[in-house]
């Protein structure tokens, strides 16, 4: 041990997954992401489309597998129908789309037994059901949406989706630093043990000084609209994280699944970056106005 390296600060955390394997998985994920942007004409909504369907799909089966009786298919669909009638009708498609799911699968479940069956557990599968539409299609429509966002400068949507991925990136980089190095201070122990207020503090500092960053170099804008898209992208991708723990910690499961070696399932990847897409893009249509 050199004498510099005596004087390090040590993780008071373990890194809690399998680094190796998860970063190169990761910077493979950004490739995707950057590919569908940059090199694949129109393919932002394409791959917000598949990455709502491979969501749903995990977190259905997942509740199949705990007794809940809720007809995948129906939800995919309302799923699907929701992101693409956001794409030529905007925030009045995507609602328009999501009452549309919900009544199918309001309807649906009364029957899913038969005409003559009385529809056992109706309230509760289908409010969960309820709840699968707005935590993943709706939250992710509002991703789809920011390649729609232009701006009098001449600032195309390609900007702001960067900008939103370039956040994301710094706050879950900044949380997860600040929570190995640091955390000790639980933020919501009978929610999330792990999840801690210093690793919260990092997200804060790096993803408010990302978002002030490119908002006034990358969007021409002013750098403290950066600092209040950053603080709300923030806030929602830690309450994002917290609601996807305690969904798991009811169905008692670590992983929403296997789907991505290193990190879990899709959902493990999404759950924050979800809700914080809907305030990034509220946020970034104020902007662009």
């Amino acid at each position: 041990m050199t004498k510099q390296s005596r004087h390090l600060p040590r993780p008071k955390n373990s890194a809690g997954r399998d680094l190796k394997v998860a970063i190169p998985v990761g910077i493979g994920l950004v490739a995707i992401v950057l590919a569908a942007i940059f090199v694949i004409p129109h393919g932002w909504y394409p791959l917000v489309s598949i990455g709502i369907f491979l969501a749903m799909w995990e977190v259905l089966s997942r509740l199949n597998e705990r007794g809940y009786v809720i007809q995948r298919w129906n939800l995919l669909l309302g799923g699907q129908l929701m992101v693409w009638m956001s794409l030529p009708f905007g925030a009045k498609g995507l609602v328009s789309g999501f009452v549309t799911a919900v009544l199918l699968l309001m309807f649906s479940r009364l029957f899913v037994q038969g005409r003559t069956a009385t529809p056992q557990n109706y309230v509760r599968d289908t409010a969960t059901g309820i709840f699968v539409l707005t935590w993943i299609p709706l939250f992710g429509s509002f991703a789809a949406m920011m390649s729609q966002l232009t701006d009098k400068n001449g600032v195309t949507g390609t900007m702001f989706i960067i900008s939103f991925i370039a956040c994301v990136i710094a706050s879950d980089t900044g949380g997860y630093i600040a929570g190995v190095m640091f955390g000790s201070h639980p933020m919501a122990p009978a929610v999330s043990p792990k999840k801690s207020w210093e690793g919260f503090a990092g997200s804060v500092i790096l993803g408010t000084l990302t978002g002030a960053g490119m908002v006034w170099y990358f969007l021409g804008h002013q750098w403290y609209e950066g600092l209040l898209l950053g603080l709300g992208l923030v806030i929602c991708a830690t309450l994002g994280d917290l609601v996807e723990s305690q969904f798991k910690r009811e169905l008692g499961i670590k992983d929403m699944s296997a789907m991505i070696p290193g990190h879990g399932g899709l959902m493990d990847r999404l759950d924050g970056m979800l809700p914080s897409a809907m305030v990034t893009w509220l946020l970034m249509s104020a902007i662009a106005a």
